[in-house]
């Protein structure tokens, strides 16, 4: 009352004490009938719905505590020669540590040696243990299998992949969308809506003749069924729920409004590479245009440009590279051709490595003889001005892809393809899966109008992918979801992040997203509608028929529509 902020627990208190002091007055020689007996019942049943209540909270909590749990205690760090325990809190960058079979990994890490089968299900939702080796990055807090791994620390323990999740979590369970704002401002208005029919109750009794217990006692019975805790719980429990239980399946909620959202969601637009396909490319077709220049000579260069990205087109030229055994040449002055290539001097030359829109935008011609089958993506080599060749690559398509777009069908969602790849190479994959239209050659700032164009048709946009260039775009959607394996600035622009980069997973996000917010409606609908019933009745308004409901009664019916959306809240489940 001090901060001026009445809530549930002044209503109870406001009902106590009246109730109380009335009784005591009676002892004290007032005329009429005391009721310490329904006084004690009511707070007995008060403090019973409280724990219930509170046991309901923790569970739906436990998600997050189990997270936290993940984290084992003690790591083994090796120092030279020697092997010993410490505690995993100490662990800091580039120390070195074992992880012996069957154990948990206790820091985000890079194996240094040996492999083995890991369990990453409690992190990222995905049930099949993934193979690593050498060269791998682990998860502290994923299962080691029958292996042993020494493992070269990345970080210390705050600022694992682990802990982030688990702030995450924490910033999303306290952060308020609209849906739980409303639910606070329907909470507060019941508060004062309740006072007011308390007091209105008892003068109406008390004017009609009735004794001063009876008036009170309607009064008292008004205020503690008006108690609007199962509506300040409606949302706040599932809110709880949902979130602890996506970081569990791989899907971390920053945003939670856009979450929320996603039952709005009319349009998917999907990034190609490392979404629908498996963002694996592998050569499979160098030529060389130019005489006296052999196709090894023609990759042998273009790795020198490539050798430094992480983009997966450089990654599968790097490994024919490596394949070929190759030496791979120095660049000097590189730069980038926005969303187009790379460019820089090798060897004395100057050398572009570049993708068909730069062809085009340029007036270079085609080869005459330039043919690629649908999959490939295909990257033109220039040097010295000139087209000496071109490399293509292919890029697997997903197995769970064609799951997911026939699922997005079945909830009536459009599926767009929104690629800077080549025309033939997005036209396959989404022919091939099924998709409602693609949109290929497109530009970092073009995605961004795309997205504006489908907003300004009154679809709901939402965008999924994983690379700098769709940084833009996220942020222009409704709701912005980027794949975890993609880079940090996609993360942070993204309203939801996924662990892993399965398509399947984001169909997960929106069928869990219109699942938490029919819990949410349900508990409202159920928190408000409760109100709309039991309150006539403890007013008193059958009371001619003979129903009247004692403060007792009205505390029993009070905690039963608490626990009822608690229970309801818990029931929240996430289909995979």
């Amino acid at each position: 009352m001090k901060s001026w902020k009445p809530g549930m627990m002044t209503l109870i208190g406001f009902a106590i004490t009246v109730a109380y002091i009335y009784s005591s007055a009676t002892v004290f020689g007032l005329a009429g009938m005391d009721f310490f007996w329904e006084l004690a019942t009511l707070i007995l049943i008060m403090l019973l719905g409280h724990w219930i209540e509170m046991k309901s909270v923790a569970g739906a909590s436990k998600e997050l505590e189990l997270l936290v749990e993940l984290m084992p205690a003690d790591a083994h760090l090796i120092t030279g020669n020697e092997v010993k325990d410490v505690k995993t809190e100490t662990l800091k960058e580039n120390d070195m540590i074992l992880v012996k079979p069957g154990e948990k990994v206790a820091a985000d890490g890079i194996i240094e040696d040996g492999e083995s089968y890991v369990n990453e299900s409690m992190l990222t939702g995905e049930s099949k243990p993934v193979k690593k080796a050498k060269g791998d990055k682990l998860i502290a807090g994923s299962i080691n299998g029958n292996g042993s791994l020494k493992i070269k620390v990345l970080h210390g323990a705050t600022d694992s992949y682990l802990s982030q999740v688990v702030k995450l979590v924490k910033d999303a369970q306290d952060a308020k969308s609209n849906t739980q704002l409303l639910a606070d401002k329907a909470a507060s208005w019941l508060t004062g809506i309740a006072i007011l029919a308390g007091v209105t109750t008892f003068i109406y009794w008390y004017m009609d003749g009735k004794t001063l217990a009876f008036a009170i006692e309607r009064m008292v019975t008004v205020v503690v069924i008006c108690c609007p805790h199962a509506l300040g719980l409606a949302v706040p429990l599932v809110v709880a729920k949902s979130t602890a239980l996506s970081a569990k399946n791989g899907l971390l909620i920053k945003n939670r409004t856009a979450f929320e959202n996603s039952r709005k969601i009319t349009t998917l637009v999907f990034d190609k590479t490392g979404t629908l396909t498996l963002g694996n490319f592998e050569v499979s077709k160098v030529v060389s245009l130019q005489d006296g220049l052999p196709d090894r000579e023609l990759i042998r260069i273009a790795s020198a440009l490539e050798q430094n990205s992480e983009h997966p087109i450089a990654t599968g030229i790097m490994q024919k590279v490596k394949d070929l055994k190759l030496p791979v040449p120095a660049a000097e002055n590189f730069k980038a051709i926005t969303g187009k290539g790379v460019e820089a001097v090798v060897e004395g030359k100057k050398v572009k490595v570049v993708s068909p829109g730069f062809l085009k935008e340029n007036n270079i011609s085609f080869p005459a003889d330039f043919k690629t089958n649908g999959a490939e993506t295909v990257v033109f080599v220039i040097i010295n001005n000139a087209l000496a060749g071109y490399i293509a690559l292919s890029d697997e398509i997903r197995p769970e892809s064609l799951e997911a777009i026939d699922e997005l069908k079945k909830n009536h969602i459009k599926s767009i393809l929104l690629t800077g790849d080549n025309k033939t190479v997005a036209e396959t994959v989404s022919k091939t899966l099924g998709m409602d239209s693609f949109i290929a050659e497109v530009l970092p700032d073009q995605k961004l109008e795309k997205i504006k164009e489908l907003q300004n048709k009154g679809e709901y946009v939402a965008m999924t992918g994983d690379g700098v260039n769709d940084a833009p775009a996220l942020a222009q959607a409704d709701i912005g979801i980027a794949v975890g394996s993609g880079s940090d600035i996609a993360a942070e622009t993204a309203g939801i992040v996924l662990v892993n980069s399965n398509p399947k997973d984001i169909v997960s996000l929106i069928l869990f997203g219109k699942a938490t917010y029919r819990k949410m409606v349900q508990n409202l609908i159920w928190a408000t509608g409760y109100n709309v019933v039991a309150l006539p009745l403890a007013a008193g308004v059958l009371y001619n028929q003979g129903i009247l409901l004692s403060p007792a009664a009205g505390a029993v019916l009070m905690s039963i529509s608490t626990v009822v959306v608690a229970i309801n809240a818990s029931l929240l489940k996430i289909k995979q």
